[in-house]
């Protein structure tokens, strides 16, 4: 009895150690036999099954871990949990990209459920709703007749166009407003690509002419940023001088700098008919095996005159997104691309998925890894559930 003592003193030792604690096995079941010998008959004797070198008792007799940082307790509530978090989505964030044609009706879109084409009143209306939940920067797609459509895109810098026409509209209806225009030629193009094409060739310098004249005239109607999207070499410099020699030098670029050859578009195509009409555009859009390569473009579109960078698509790059921003001073933005829009959707209408909090994690994602900006087709349904609820 004096040895077990001894080995009770010494399993008490270390301070919230339990008795026994550092003892053999051997004493450890006979402490346990002589604490349920003591213990009332009528009372349930409580034997650990399988002892635990790690755990101990804490002095309310309950399982303690001595771990003295417990990442859950910033978890442990929701104001806890805002006060702490790292990022946060806003409609700030946003920008809206409206589908247009020259029709005066509606095209709903198949592939995009909840989207469609709009005539050009529907598109100022669609703009002032989402502007009166907080969405202010909106980037205009066209949807051109095919009677309009020549190799060289000609039609892309027509003053009396309908991208020209609606950047007017728009800009009446919303001065403060920020609107983007997409410069490539693929919407107005004859073969579907986002460049002239010779001998099956997408051309590189003889496309940037046209480019040049496609911003200039979008920078004539008074749009605020041009987006070049069709990724040809030294575009972004081209058009910044093109710009500026016409006087438009508060014209900014947010530049397509990384925009991958992905399966990601089909969705987007289907919006504007604009598939290619032969092979693919992999000779001029990135190779999605590539993150690297990514910085190369993006020094040269800051040595340029970019004054904003973009990757798309956006969720399947999300490790290029924080590339770009781990190597920029420059805002990043990230384009929610159709594709993703469309699975979203679909697994939403199949009960799959909640796609309230499924679009909103999304959105919160692309904060996280970086992006300033997004591109999203959820950004006036994302704009209203943030008011209801912030992030």
């Amino acid at each position: 009895m004096l040895a077990l003592s001894v080995l009770l003193v010494a399993g008490m030792a270390r301070p919230g150690a339990r008795a026994g604690a550092g003892a053999p096995a051997s004493t450890r079941a006979a402490l346990q036999g002589v604490r349920a010998t003591s213990a009332p008959a009528s009372a349930a004797v409580e034997v650990d099954p399988v002892p635990n070198p790690f755990m101990q008792r804490d002095t309310q007799g309950e399982p303690w871990l001595p771990q003295r940082a417990r990442p859950r307790r910033n978890r442990q509530s929701e104001s806890v949990r805002r006060m702490v978090r790292e990022n946060a989505v806003t409609a700030a964030d946003f920008i809206y990209p409206l589908f247009i044609h020259s029709a005066d009706r509606n095209d709903p879109i198949a592939s995009m459920p909840g989207c469609e084409r709009h005539s050009l009143p529907s598109m100022v209306a669609e703009a002032k709703a989402a502007y009166a939940v907080g969405v202010k920067a909106f980037v205009l797609f066209p949807k051109v007749d095919d009677a309009l459509k020549t190799n060289r895109g000609e039609e892309a810098y027509n003053p009396a166009g309908i991208v020209p026409t609606a950047v007017r509209m728009l800009k009446a209806a919303l001065p403060e407003s920020v609107v983007f225009t997409d410069v490539a030629l693929d919407p107005y193009s004859s073969e579907g690509h986002d460049g002239v094409v010779r001998g099956g060739e997408i051309v590189n310098d003889e496309t940037i002419e046209q480019l040049c004249k496609q911003a200039l005239c979008q920078a004539r109607a008074g749009t605020d940023f041009v987006a070049p999207s069709d990724m040809m070499d030294g575009r972004v410099g081209a058009i910044r001088d093109a710009l500026d020699s016409h006087g438009f030098q508060k014209v900014g670029i947010l530049a397509y700098t990384a925009k991958y050859a992905s399966a990601f578009y089909g969705p987007f195509r289907d919006a504007l008919d604009s598939h290619p009409g032969f092979g693919d555009k992999k000779t001029y859009q990135q190779d999605p095996a590539n993150g690297r390569e990514a910085l190369i473009e993006l020094a040269l579109d800051e040595a340029e005159g970019a004054d904003m960078v973009m990757v798309k698509p956006g969720m399947p790059y999300l490790d290029v997104i924080r590339r770009l921003k781990d190597n920029t001073q420059l805002p990043v933005a990230a384009y929610h691309v159709s594709g993703e829009y469309a699975m979203l959707k679909a697994a939403a209408e199949r009960g799959w998925l909640d796609e309230r909090k499924a679009a909103l994690e999304a959105l919160l994602c692309f904060k996280r890894a970086g992006a300033d900006v997004i591109l999203t087709y959820y950004a006036k349904q994302a704009a209203i559930w943030l008011q209801e609820e912030p992030l």
